[in-house]
């Protein structure tokens, strides 16, 4: 996607227009790299203009052009408070993390970068958020996606058409998808800050009176987890206690993932998050024994099976419904678990010190310190479990990415060639198009329907595919055997 829009030579102010149309799908794909390209591409260009603004504003000034000062200013604020910049610059530290994301030293870099998480919680307040615009023009959205969440391309293949059911959406800007959208970036500039406390709760699980970095100490470090946390369970609508009494009720049985599954990705990282708080704090949140049996990693673990097995039973090839719950895999899989890896690094960094490492003999743990022993094992346990779930995922991607490109592309052949609204509505009308050679069209667009190919559309679309499944097969795989190589180390 990322180089056919690269063809596209988007420059200038287009940066602001054509990125959301793109932005919102690489942002949930597994390629991060791309991703951060273009969100740096953009944020390059917004800076620029920005610093550009006040020397044209002064120039139009010098020249008594008032009107055009007054154009300058308004076109100036309506940018610098757009939400698209507000997002990009909250997700180009979240790209960071997702690729560093193996890492605890780049991670720390990446976390001194922005104030330890400070400078997203600075960014996202109150005022700020309040102040933002939306500046994007839905009239010019393709009718697959009248709005940047929505993409009727990314839902299984129905009877029904795509198009009919996409007339039936208002491409009226509503307050409520402005406070979808704010809630959003409320919710994503919370992750840094959490995610940088909970690793500091868990590295000081065994500590005493330690004094982390940014922080004052570990009882400030559970007081401030805990007031994130509350803020997050009001960013998804319910207070601390309720979110807590939701995850524990799906576990017991009292109520049903499905409730979740619309927000999956939010609701474990609040558990994850969570799970970091208790270990730290004195009132656990989470049910635990005691502090030497830490259950609440099991309860995370519980959850986290649960979540993906929801959504792996709902999993349809990616030909006949591209996207759908394959991207909510990718998102947990390049978020919400690397988040718990990253506390379980650092929790295991805590737990097995350099010098306090015994020597492996038989069934030994490897810890001098035997008090720790319980916290070890559940650490443990919890790798096991996160390797075991995601190797479920990599066995049905797997599944997909071994079938032959010809068997592919004639399964996709099937949907487009059947007579109905369907997908085939657009492959015919642009072959009618290339047939009739429509003087209307205009020199351009008849000039590029003369290389059009159906069959060699049909290629590229399974190509593209099948190097989205690997790629996501590659990431699978690289947290696996991180989270090996943390196992052998205990």
């Amino acid at each position: 996607m990322s180089s056919l829009y690269g063809t596209l030579e988007v420059k200038n102010i287009l940066q602001e227009t054509m990125s959301h149309h793109i932005l919102p799908q690489m942002l949930k794909s597994p390629f991060c790299s791309e991703a951060a390209d273009l969100v740096k591409e953009y944020l390059k260009f917004m800076d620029d203009h920005l610093r550009e603004a006040a020397d044209l504003t002064f120039l139009a000034y010098r020249h008594r052009n008032y009107s055009k000062v007054i154009e300058f200013v308004q076109f100036k604020e309506c940018l610098q408070h757009s939400n698209q910049y507000m997002m990009a610059r909250i997700e180009s530290v979240f790209l960071q993390l997702k690729q560093k994301a193996d890492s605890l030293e780049e991670i720390q870099a990446i976390f001194q970068s922005v104030n330890y998480g400070m400078k997203l919680l600075e960014l996202s307040n109150e005022d700020k958020l309040k102040s933002l615009t939306f500046n994007e023009d839905l009239q010019t959205r393709p009718w697959w996606s009248p709005t940047t969440n929505k993409n009727f391309l990314s839902e299984p293949f129905e009877d029904g058409s795509a198009c009919s059911r996409a007339t039936m959406l208002s491409k009226k800007k509503t307050t409520e998808d402005e406070d979808t959208k704010k809630k959003e970036i409320e919710r994503k500039s919370l992750i840094p800050r959490l995610l940088y406390l909970s690793m500091q709760a868990a590295s000081s699980t065994v500590k005493e009176n330690s004094e982390p970095n940014g922080t004052a100490s570990d009882t400030n470090i559970a007081a401030e987890l805990k007031i994130l946390l509350e803020r997050y369970a009001r960013n998804i609508g319910l207070t601390l206690d309720e979110a807590i009494s939701v995850i524990l009720g799906i576990l017991e049985g009292q109520k049903s993932f499905k409730e979740l599954s619309s927000d999956s990705i939010s609701w474990m990282n609040f558990a994850v998050f969570v799970n970091a708080l208790n270990l730290s704090s004195k009132k656990p949140l989470l049910p635990i024994e005691d502090k030497s049996n830490p259950t609440s990693w099991h309860i995370v673990d519980r959850l986290t099976k649960t979540c993906v097995m929801y959504h792996l039973s709902r999993l349809e090839p990616i030909l006949t419904s591209p996207g759908n719950q394959l991207t909510v895999l990718v998102q947990l899989v390049t978020e919400s678990f690397s988040w718990q890896i990253l506390i379980i690094q650092s929790c295991m960094k805590s737990l097995l010190p350099i010098g306090k490492r015994k020597k492996k003999s038989g069934g030994g743990s490897g810890l001098m310190d035997q008090p720790n022993l319980p916290k070890l094992q559940a650490v443990q346990s919890s790798i096991r479990s996160l390797m075991d779930t995601i190797k479920e995922i990599q066995t049905r991607v797997a599944d997909q990415i071994n079938g032959s490109e010809d068997n592919d592309l004639d399964t996709l052949l099937s949907y487009v060639q059947r007579d109905d609204n369907g997908p085939g509505r657009i492959f015919r009308i642009l072959e009618e198009n290339v047939v009739a050679n429509n003087p209307d069209l205009g020199e351009r667009i008849s000039d590029s329907l003369k290389s059009w190919s159906s069959g060699d559309v049909l290629r590229r679309v399974v190509r593209a595919q099948r190097k989205y499944l690997t790629e996501f097969n590659q990431i699978c795989d690289s947290k696996v055997k991180l989270l090996g190589t943390l196992r052998q180390s205990a």
